[in-house]
């Protein structure tokens, strides 16, 4: 098994013992060069996503992942965990649902538009 499908699995453990909701897991293979796969997931409250934000930090790190952030520290419905590889989205579900992340990674883009 390779570092980064390893690691992938590690932060989907993490979310999934710490209760995170709905955890899904897009490759972004032949669609994006930003990261290999994008976790999103959701959290019960504002304590409980920057909860799971921070163990998911603490899980890159410790992985060996060092220049990893999060990002939207100041907001209450998201954060992202960018840990390079894989990045990490925590919404509250009524964001999750707005911005539907999922619907717009997880289709098909054609060749032409990766490009750009």
């Amino acid at each position: 098994m390779d570092k980064i499908s390893d690691l992938k699995k590690k932060i989907i453990t993490t979310l999934d013992s710490n209760k995170a909701l709905d955890i899904v897991s897009i490759s972004l293979e032949n669609k994006s060069s930003i990261a290999d796969y994008m976790i999103i997931a959701s959290g019960t409250s504002s304590r409980h996503i920057q909860a799971l934000s921070e163990q998911v930090l603490e899980k890159f790190k410790s992985n060996g992942i060092q220049n990893c952030k999060i990002e939207g520290k100041d907001s209450n419905d998201w954060k992202l965990i960018d840990g390079m590889d894989v990045i990490v989205h925590i919404f509250n579900p009524e964001k999750r649902k707005f911005y539907e992340l999922e619907k717009m990674w997880s289709e098909l883009i054609p060749k032409e538009k990766v490009l750009i």
